[in-house]
């Protein structure tokens, strides 16, 4: 077996990167801060290569299955002879995946910056974020301890707080990263009671041992997390539930999603990196990590299954209806979040009956590119508009070739079109919703059609509809201008940093697709054998070009069958245009009843018992002192008489009891 400890320098190497640029980055680095991070990157994502390589095709498979390999592995706390708190690197199918995911995607973002964010103040802390947020996740994704992944977890939290919040002189930018860090706090707070659920009744907090301890239906801790119970349901299934509850909050799914729309206030290549292919997938990842005990309860995975399908339809009905082209891109992407979800939900785990598992993965895998590249081409659009609004954009396609073609693919990608990326992945999720749960099919179905049609929406709303905006043109104009002969064949699009990442997850969101993926990611470490029915492909694609040709019909070119097609919904389109509510219903229990009927009794207790009780102390202190100061004399033998007074009295008082 080889050695995998070089995996460490994957995420150290980010993490050297933050502490250089936070400490030194504005002084000495403020405009090579972009270079040294991407070149830092660029070392981490040829290590994950390496890694793959290694493990999938040399000494990761034994026996026709792929192991989990430990590379690392030390106590950090030690609680109980049987409970304690490791640290340590796995190697297995889903952490190589995930390697491959986050340093691709994260170096894409980081070359793209480079054009994006010049001029930025901020320049040197805007990377220093970005490589916190890169090390936060690959140190969740390679932690053997659940606790491990807590920790990382929260610090994936705290760094996403940061580059939302970056443009921290807007007050929207503000409010919208406490809003994600507060909703993913309640989250998160499900999660640690369903870790320590897990550690208690499971006995240790080792995610390769927790497994095999509660997949045994004869292990003692089986036995006992089954047959304890509170409110009629087990406490595997609220172990599990809590633990969904956190990559909920994470996943941005229903009803925690509140604050993925509102995370796109900022930058844009952060919404690329963190809402399309790392944070967001961190709920999908974390079921997937512990999907062997979830096999085991019925209840839990049927929890797992409904709230990713309802979310999935939920967010593309909204998406329908959105104008800002970030938001349309942040409901696209929690619905495509809810289709991974579900897949996980109908599975099983081994052989068949764990192709929905596969499909997850491969959703996830294939979602990666050409979601980032949706954002990377929305950047750049917003880039030359300096506007989100679809109003202010249409007819770019001529302005903006390479985006466009880029743009074009991801929509088609996302749509399901063979033979891009996501129709593969996206079939395979569709056949074992088909084969497990007719229900599920049948509102996956739907929402494919859904997607297809705010994603095609979107495009011509962008590059179609009508003329290019005039401050398009004089954008355009004045790089071409200002930049010189070299440079006038950018058309707008910015410089070669920004173009190359989109042609580079152009021919990812067409490639990645034709990976025989089911040979490496199972549920059970054994290849699977599948094979795309062209004819059960039949009804998908042929409702997705449907949905494309309705959306060309209502968008492409300027018309009032939009304005018909909204009046005909009427307030049902009011109703998703304002998310169905949701965050008003947040508001209303939040302002009428958390705040006045618990906030204002536990804030007068605070003030008035609790203070109070030390004010009390303080003054009853204070009066004390007073009252006794006038026996600090100074003299010897006063104090002299005090002390044998003391030990006469001492001397009485034991001569009574005694007696």
């Amino acid at each position: 077996m080889s050695n995998y400890l070089y995996i460490l320098w994957i995420p150290l190497l980010p993490l050297a990167t933050f502490v250089v640029l936070g400490l030194f980055g504005r002084k000495y680095f403020a405009k090579s801060a972009g270079i040294i991070s991407t070149a830092s990157l660029l070392t981490s994502t040829i290590l994950s290569f390496v890694a793959a390589k290694q493990y999938f095709f040399v000494d990761g498979k034994v026996n026709g299955i792929y192991q989990k390999i430990i590379a690392l592995k030390y106590t950090w706390l030690q609680f109980s002879p049987n409970v304690s708190i490791d640290m340590g690197v796995i190697v297995d199918p889903i952490s190589v995946m995930m390697l491959i995911v986050v340093t691709s995607v994260s170096l894409m973002v980081h070359v793209f910056s480079l054009g994006y964010m010049k001029g930025e103040e901020r320049f040197a802390t805007y990377y220093a974020f970005l490589s916190l947020f890169t090390f936060s996740m690959l140190g969740l994704i390679l932690s053997v301890n659940i606790f491990q992944v807590y920790m990382f977890w929260e610090l994936v939290g705290a760094s996403s707080f940061l580059l939302i919040g970056y443009y921290f002189n807007k007050p929207s930018a503000v409010a919208a990263s406490k809003k994600a860090f507060i909703v993913t706090r309640f989250a998160d707070l499900g999660f640690l009671i369903g870790i320590m659920i897990m550690g208690f009744y499971g006995g240790t907090l080792d995610i390769g041992l927790l497994i095999q301890k509660l997949t045994s239906v004869q292990s003692p801790e089986f036995l006992s997390m089954t047959s304890a119970s509170f409110l009629g349901a087990s406490m595997l299934t609220w172990g599990l539930t809590l633990i969904f509850m956190g990559g909920a909050g994470k996943s941005a799914m229903f009803p925690l999603h509140i604050w993925l729309p509102d995370a796109m206030e900022g930058p844009t290549p952060v919404s690329a990196l963190i809402h399309a292919a790392t944070m967001v997938v961190a709920g999908v990842y974390l079921v997937a990590r512990l999907f062997p005990i979830f096999s085991m309860d019925e209840a839990a995975l049927t929890i797992v299954t409904y709230v990713g399908a309802f979310s999935a339809l939920l967010a593309a009905i909204i998406a329908c209806t959105q104008t800002d082209i970030k938001r349309v891109l942040a409901y696209s992407t929690m619905s495509q979040i809810g289709y991974m979800m579900f897949a996980l939900g109908i599975s099983k785990n081994g052989g068949e009956a764990g192709l929905g598992y596969m499909a997850s993965m491969f959703h996830l895998f294939t979602h990666a590119f050409f979601k980032s590249l949706l954002f990377l081409g929305a950047g750049a659009v917003i880039h030359m508009v300096h506007s989100n609004e679809m109003k202010d954009m249409g007819g770019l396609r001529k302005l903006m070739p390479i985006t466009h073609a880029a743009f074009l693919i991801a929509c088609l990608a996302i749509a399901g079109i063979p033979p891009f990326a996501g129709f593969f992945s996206k079939e395979e999720i569709l056949t074992a919703a088909f084969h497990e749960n007719k229900l599920i099919f049948g509102v996956a179905l739907f929402t494919a059609a859904l997607t297809s049609f705010y994603m095609f929406r979107l495009y011509f709303n962008i590059f179609w509809s009508k003329e290019a905006p005039a401050k398009a043109h004089s954008a355009s104009h004045d790089h071409a201008h200002n930049a010189g002969h070299d440079d006038a064949h950018d058309h707008g699009e910015g410089t070669w940093t920004m173009k190359l990442p989109l042609i580079i997850l152009a021919a990812c969101a067409v490639g990645v697709g034709f990976i025989p993926f089911s040979q490496f990611i199972t549920s059970d470490g054994a290849a699977l054998e599948t094979h795309i029915d062209m004819i059960f492909s039949i009804a998908p694609v042929s409702l997705s070009i449907i949905a494309i040709l309705l959306s060309a019909s209502f968008y492409k070119n300027q018309n009032t069958k939009s304005d018909k097609a909204v009046a005909l919904f009427g307030g049902f389109y009011r109703a998703a245009y304002k998310k169905f509510y949701v965050d008003e219903l947040y508001l209303f229990i939040t302002k009428k009843i958390v705040f006045p009927l618990i906030g204002q009794p536990i804030a007068w207790a605070d003030r008035n018992i609790v203070d109070g009780f030390v004010l009390l102390l303080a003054n009853t202190t204070a009066k004390i002192s007073t009252a006794i100061k006038g026996l600090q004399s100074g003299k010897v033998q006063n104090y002299a008489l005090y002390f044998f007074g003391g030990v006469i009295a001492l001397s009485v008082l034991f001569i009574y009891i005694w007696k």
